[in-house]
């Protein structure tokens, strides 16, 4: 689930723990956790919910000032149904975070790594693009992605989506602007995978 910048401070104070969105199915489970531009937030319950069953004190709990507010800035087309997400900051550390951070490679950890690499390059439709993207991390750290796409000849979105692949691997962290490799990214480049 994404949200735009402005419910940041409702969702960290917690003061907005509703979102309604138009899907045709389901995009969010209950009991899973979700990482967002707000933090990491632990889905409670996900319910369908007919239009003129949302209340204003719902809609103060998504970000809104009134349900008219809310209803007019749901995205997609009407006939899609409408899924009313409740959710809550999940408490303790990434385990993204955990997993980068740690500069030791077991070779049972080393074998891990590489399994989903190449997992990560045989489901791409491009062709292989792990460690390049890695290499190229590696020698650009702090450039934006922007900058950084062109090098592998993609668009800064799929870029950015195979980045935050690897992220997930514990092998890169996002900065300010543009990645660096962590701990884990470097280790897994002098084990002589050569990212």
């Amino acid at each position: 689930m994404q949200f735009e910048a402005k419910y940041a401070k409702g969702i960290a104070d917690g003061t907005q723990t509703l979102t309604f969105r138009r899907w045709k199915r389901a995009q969010a489970i209950a009991g899973h956790t979700y990482r967002t531009s707000a933090g990491r937030l632990l889905v409670e319950h996900v319910t369908f919910v007919e239009t003129a069953a949302i209340t204003d004190a719902e809609a103060l709990k998504a970000g809104y000032g009134s349900r008219g507010a809310l209803l007019a800035d749901l995205r997609g087309t009407p006939d899609l149904p409408i899924y009313r997400v409740e959710f809550r900051l999940a408490g303790g550390r990434d385990p993204r975070d955990e997993l980068a951070a740690s500069g030791d490679l077991s070779s049972a950890d080393l074998a891990d790594v590489t399994r989903k690499l190449d997992r990560l390059d045989k489901a791409s439709s491009t062709g292989p693009w792990t460690l390049a993207t890695l290499e190229v991390i590696a020698e650009n750290p702090a450039v934006r992605a922007g900058d950084l796409a062109p090098c592998l000849g993609q668009e800064t979105l799929p870029f950015k989506l195979n980045v935050r692949k690897l992220k997930n691997l514990g092998l890169t962290i996002s900065l300010g602007t543009g990645y660096r490799l962590s701990p884990r990214g470097e280790a897994l480049r002098k084990a002589g995978t050569n990212p």
